[in-house]
């Protein structure tokens, strides 16, 4: 098993073909040149590294971390976007001329995950327009999209959440370099916040402790997590037992880890920043 910091500097050895200088690897990991410095020269002794470059056997090491498959929970009306949603699913819809969901696609598959699955409903027949450009999607129907939160659609795929990225299909993505081939653990995207009014999570040490609506000093929710093999696991059997619950249809899919199962999880944050994505909420944007 890697430390998180031998992962962070592992990935971005991967992530290039260059040499790079152990201040740009401190700099893209976001730690200190003396730990890099000290992490190195024990991948030197682990063959993890050449001096130069990752090696076969630290490419190994990354293994266990592969993401294996992308979820898209894609089967909502987008009632704040009429009229454009009245004969398009907001995912379709094309800002600057590309699709919204085909920013999220193109870094799924950039990065070589191959197991895609997009939760439909409204229009789902819509969807099939994506086959032509991305051939390894599988559709999974949703069949009350209409009479339920977006945790129905989680219901619909909750054995498939292990080692997987759950994401938005709403969100027009500007920083591809979000969804990475490996990742260390658990973990929900967020935005750095002094105030917000939106969806978010209060934090400590790196971990959620809270999801809220309105905070101060708090990351500021964005729609796309990771789930591990343990968590991915415990996700199925909570989710059923959240949704089954009273009031559980009305409940968004992520309150299940976030708020009434949250004794379960060990959420890490991860951050990123305003102008990496943007949720196109209204017709206007």
């Amino acid at each position: 098993m890697l430390t998180n910091k031998e992962f962070e500097v592992l990935t971005v050895l991967e992530r290039t073909n260059e040499v790079l200088s152990q201040r740009k690897i401190a700099e893209e990991s976001k730690l200190s040149l003396g730990t890099v410095n000290k992490i190195l020269n024990e991948f030197i002794e682990k063959k993890f590294y050449d001096g130069e470059r990752i090696t076969k056997e630290g490419i190994e090491a990354l293994e266990p971390y592969r993401v294996k498959r992308a979820i898209f929970l894609a089967a909502g009306f987008g009632s704040r976007m009429v009229p454009i949603t009245l004969n398009t699913p907001k995912p379709l819809v094309r800002v600057n001329g590309k699709r919204i969901i085909d920013t999220l696609l193109d870094a799924v598959t950039k990065v070589g995950i191959e197991d895609i699955i997009i939760v439909r409903g409204y229009l789902g027949e819509q969807f099939d327009q994506l086959l032509y450009k991305y051939k390894n999607i599988k559709f999974v129907e949703n069949p009350i999209f209409n009479e339920s939160n977006n945790i129905s659609s989680a219901i619909c795929v909750r054995y498939l959440f292990e080692n997987a990225y759950v994401l938005e299909s709403d969100l027009l993505l500007a920083n591809p370099n979000l969804i990475r081939k490996y990742e260390y653990t658990t973990n929900f995207l967020g935005i750095p916040m002094e105030k917000s009014d939106d969806w978010c999570f209060k934090t400590e040490g790196g971990y959620i402790t809270e999801q809220m609506v309105g905070g101060e000093n708090c990351h500021q929710m964005v729609g796309i997590s990771y789930w591990n093999k343990e968590d991915g696991k415990k996700l199925a059997d909570d989710l059923n037992a959240v949704f089954t619950s009273p009031g559980g249809k009305e409940r968004y899919w992520e309150q299940t880890a976030l708020v009434y199962k949250k004794q379960n999880y060990k959420i890490a944050i991860r951050e990123c920043k305003t102008e990496d994505i943007v949720e196109i909420d209204t017709f206007n944007e």
